[in-house]
């Protein structure tokens, strides 16, 4: 996020009809079914959309079994794609999988014991960030959580009928003033939904669909005093969009991954989650970075954080621990970095026990974003008490 205290950011969201969404909820909806009977899997799992097919490939050591077709086919009956006009139908749709044993050279270096390094190590190289602010008080950036905010309100409102011309493929986008740097005002909305051309005989004009967007969804999911009467809102602004879904775009596991992190408003290392078991610290580290962030934002050390983890395939301690509170922390930098390696597990065994997330908990964060939601185990403030003791 910018450094100076006035500036206009930007970040957007995707519903759970988006073809990228579609992938991923059912990348995890496989993991997850791996999980629920063997905690052990190791799972891969990459997912391709397009008019009527869904392709699922990828790496994968389980015990358990899992019927892909019945797992792929639900997914897309929750999220409403149950009419070939929307792009695919779960009845009739075709459902391939290509799916193979984990590499044993990777496997072998996060399994304890196995490989050059006894301790379990990281599933891969990479770095991963997590970042926290006061923007909100979940402490995620202002711009990317009330685009999640309006991807919810939508799904519930297509889900209840409320407009009865929805369909699932949409995306949005807010745009947040900020003035000394706090949230002020926001400018502008950008809102696209599907919707169908005709409900029941009736002609769905555009003036229906521009008022129901505005006023069911946009203003129903943002703060009112964040809105004025100067606020922009472009609601399908092509006129248009009846194709979408799989048949208007190709989805794909992972293609989403500021979506799923924290808008732009921080450094991303470039792993996707979604489909990843926890031994893969593209996921798992990156859920404990946002774990730490959160918890020094939370003891009131900084009102902005971001820290950034690094990795060697089959080493389990990280090469580097890097945190950056952009000169809003009360001590220096490099304090609170001693105090994260004296405070947290930062080893991939210690995070899946930190987390416990060897656990089928996966689904729900396939859409409306990984981070800022509490029901999710990185969300928790526990070591907040442990950071004022060490630093304050």
């Amino acid at each position: 996020m910018a450094n100076r205290d006035n500036y206009i950011f930007t970040s957007e969201s995707v519903g759970e009809g988006h073809p990228d969404k579609v992938c991923d909820q059912i990348s995890d909806a496989i993991l997850d079914a791996a999980l629920t009977s063997d905690p052990e899997s190791r799972v891969g799992c990459e997912c391709f959309a397009s008019t009527g097919m869904i392709l699922v490939g990828g790496e994968m050591t389980t015990n358990s079994y899992i019927d892909i077709i019945k797992t792929v086919k639900k997914t897309l009956e929750k999220i409403g794609y149950d009419n070939a006009e929307y792009g695919i139908d779960h009845q009739t749709c075709a459902v391939l999988s290509v799916i193979n044993e984990q590499s044993a050279d990777i496997s072998q270096g996060v399994t304890a014991g196995a490989g050059l390094h006894k301790e379990q190590g990281a599933g891969d190289q990479g770095m991963m960030f997590g970042y926290a602010c006061k923007d909100t008080p979940e402490l995620m950036p202002a711009p990317i959580f009330y685009s999640h905010e309006i991807m919810k309100k939508a799904s519930e409102v297509r889900h209840n009928r409320v407009l009865d011309f929805l369909r699932p493929d949409s995306k949005c986008q807010v745009t947040v003033e900020y003035k000394d740097g706090v949230p002020y005002r926001i400018p502008a909305v950008v809102l696209s939904h599907q919707h169908d051309e005709f409900v029941n005989g009736r002609e769905i004009k555009y003036e229906e669909i521009r008022e129901g967007l505005i006023e069911e969804i946009v203003k129903k999911a943002l703060p009112s005093h964040l809105i004025d009467d100067k606020t922009i809102f472009h609601m399908n602004p092509t006129g248009r969009f009846v194709i979408g879904g799989p048949k208007g775009d190709a989805g794909l596991t992972g293609r989403k991954i500021i979506v799923d992190t924290y808008g732009g408003a921080a450094a991303h290392g470039g792993g996707a989650f979604s489909g990843k078991d926890p031994s893969k610290v593209d996921r798992s580290a990156a859920y404990m970075a946002r774990y730490i962030a959160k918890n020094i934002v939370k003891a009131g050390i900084a009102d902005k954080c971001e820290v950034e983890l690094a990795y060697a395939i089959g080493v389990a301690e990280p090469v580097s621990v890097f945190v950056n509170t952009f000169n809003t922390g009360k001590i220096d930098d490099s304090l609170i970095e001693k105090a994260v390696w004296d405070n947290f597990s930062l080893t991939p065994s210690g995070i899946i026990k930190t987390l416990d997330l060897k656990r089928p908990i996966y689904s729900p964060t396939a859409a409306y974003g990984h981070f800022g939601r509490p029901d999710f185990p990185w969300e928790k403030t526990d070591v907040v008490e442990a950071l004022k003791k060490a630093l304050l």
